[in-house]
């Protein structure tokens, strides 16, 4: 008996009309990002996104509901387009990892096509709006009548549709700003990591303090004879062998300061490393103070016996700021802002990032990080709804282990 092969666009649509239909949806957006001159897709900011946000949610559960037995609603919401826009999202996802973003000259082939900035890009849009669409239709089907043994796939799909769509509408709605602040003075003004346009912060703030941490400094020995050197961390007590000499570490400040009539006085910040070095070769012994020079000076070598001694400055350990936040209301908070640690103020995270390099441990001034993202929280909603759903997966499959 012969098999009669199904005509391509003959109900019930499949993966072939699927696979069309998002090559399709692709391709007409690389044609309206030609014609935009490669402007893509608007940037809607709060709370015209929120809107069509919750317009698309609410019209795509609709019409999943209404229209639960058109041929065409039950292709929109079924597996096989899915999958073919999940693709085209990882495809074009692939572009945006090989193609460098936010570059390309003006009229170039990357900035006409929108690979240079593929995810505001219309190709991108349109695939996952109908993924959402998709996503959606196939959630409402399941949403009602409400069954209990369907609570782990609402659970997923809601929390990927939420996590999924707040991060990609919301993006424009990031703030990432740097602060310039000066000790003794305050700060309003943030800058992008792009340009150089000013935005002012609804809050200010007041650097009272910078410091850093260094680690040990790299004692640097330096025949000129022979034109070999060596170097190692130094500690109170070290003694090595190097080219016939014996080398002691005396002493060990960490941090001091010069006095005026030449001794070295210890400081508990904002001081110099500074190492007393004993070099003892052929029964003679000299030794000698060994310090760190000041950032805007070069290192100053000294001789000691038939060596020349430098202390090069150790790499950063750590640095903080001591800082007071007041918000435009009237709020006040007083924080030790460092690296990787954020404080949070008015739904602002705030971070250190960064110093006058060329000053070190004697900077004035620290960078703060402020970043501001409203949409982070919805994101976060939906990661723990897919968590919920893995973990109600796994505990119904034990459950029907147990059973067995």
């Amino acid at each position: 008996m012969a098999t009669v092969r199904r005509q391509l666009f003959q109900d019930p649509w499949e993966f072939r009309e699927s696979i069309l239909f998002t090559a399709a949806a692709v391709l007409a957006g690389f044609l309206i990002q030609i014609a935009s001159a490669g402007k893509g897709i608007p940037q809607p900011h709060l709370p015209f996104n929120a809107l069509f946000l919750a317009l698309l949610a609410v019209t795509v559960i609709s019409a999943g509901l209404a229209f639960k037995n058109n041929p065409v609603v039950k292709w929109l919401g079924g597996i096989p387009l899915g999958l073919s826009l999940i693709l085209a999202i990882a495809l074009l996802s692939l572009i945006g990892g090989v193609v460098p973003q936010d570059t390309g000259a003006t009229g170039s082939i990357a900035v006409r096509f929108g690979l240079s900035s593929i995810f505001s890009s219309w190709p991108f849009a349109l695939t996952v709006i109908f993924f959402l669409v998709n996503l959606g239709i196939g959630l409402s089907w399941k949403l009602v009548p409400f069954k209990m043994q369907n609570l782990q796939f609402i659970l997923f799909h809601a929390g990927f549709w939420i996590a999924l769509s707040c991060g990609i509408f919301g993006s424009t709605d990031l703030q990432r700003l740097i602060i310039p602040v000066d000790e003794g003075k305050s700060g309003n003004i943030g800058f992008t990591m792009q340009g150089e346009e000013p935005h002012q912060l609804p809050f200010s703030v007041f650097l009272h303090e910078f410091s850093l941490e260094e680690y040990a400094p790299n004692l640097l020995l330096y025949d000129p004879a022979t034109e070999a050197q060596t170097n190692f961390d130094v500690h109170k007590g070290l003694t090595t062998s190097w080219k016939g000499s014996d080398v002691l570490v005396v002493d060990y400040l960490p941090s001091a300061m010069p006095t005026e009539d030449g001794t070295l006085k210890p400081v508990a910040s904002k001081g110099l490393p500074f190492v007393k070095v004993r070099i003892s070769s052929d029964g003679r012994h000299e030794e000698g103070w060994v310090g760190v020079t000041l950032p805007s000076q070069k290192p100053v070598p000294v001789k000691i016996g038939n060596l020349l001694v430098l202390l090069w400055p150790g790499n950063p350990k750590a640095f903080r700021s001591a800082v007071t936040i007041q918000g435009d209301n009237g709020q006040t908070l007083m924080a030790n802002l460092e690296v990787n640690k954020p404080v949070g103020f008015m739904g602002w995270k705030l971070y250190q990032m960064g110093y006058d390099e060329k000053a070190g441990r004697f900077s004035k001034l620290s960078l703060i990080e402020a970043i501001n993202d409203p949409w982070l929280p919805a994101v976060y909603l939906g990661f723990f709804m897919i968590m919920a759903a893995n973990v109600l997966f796994f505990w119904n499959g034990i459950k029907r282990s147990n059973k067995a």
